[in-house]
């Protein structure tokens, strides 16, 4: 499926920050926006909500520190109960450490699948890039077009006249 772009691209963030609130308020819905580096209140001004990431967190969390209570003292007090030192077969306080590391443990690699499943950030052979530059030094605003591209010259003036330095059209196709 092949869809196409219409591309502003910005020298300067703060041009780029305005631009994207003037856009969104003459109505147009804007695909993304891709910069070097992190812009802080683009979130705001694209208006993304907040990300629901952190209660996965939480859960990938609770199930670590669940399976690693559960398997201390499985292992400890039900399969092979031993007295090391004195102390009782369940105790917790010794299990502590390996219960805050396989909470971290399931936490970090949970997080990091849930984040690549979201974004679809996986390997591919070729690598959809909307301007090579967006990597390097310029910001690039994405609006998508309909299928005639026919409100090309509309989003041309709009996107310069907020400060784009350029204007480009580009097709792209979903792998």
């Amino acid at each position: 499926m092949t869809k196409q772009y219409a591309l502003g691209i910005f020298d300067d963030e703060d041009v780029l920050l305005h631009a994207v609130e003037n856009v969104r308020a003459a109505g147009v819905k804007i695909y993304d926006v891709f910069s070097p580096y992190p812009v802080h209140g683009i979130d705001d001004a694209l208006g993304i909500e907040r990300s629901r990431l952190p209660i996965a967190a939480f859960f990938f969390g609770l199930t670590g520190l669940s399976f690693a209570l559960w398997m201390q003292i499985y292992m400890l007090g039900v399969d092979w109960p031993m007295i090391i030192g004195g102390k009782p077969h369940i105790s917790l306080p010794a299990f502590v450490p390996v219960a805050f590391e396989l909470t971290v443990f399931f936490t970090c690699h949970g997080m990091a699948l849930t984040f690549f499943t979201i974004t679809g950030l996986y390997p591919r052979f070729k690598v959809p890039v909307m301007d090579v530059r967006a990597t390097d030094d310029k910001f690039v605003m994405a609006i998508e077009l309909d299928e005639t591209g026919s409100q090309f010259s509309r989003l041309t003036q709009l996107l310069r006249d907020n400060g784009a330095s350029e204007v480009n059209q580009k097709e792209m196709t979903n792998n």
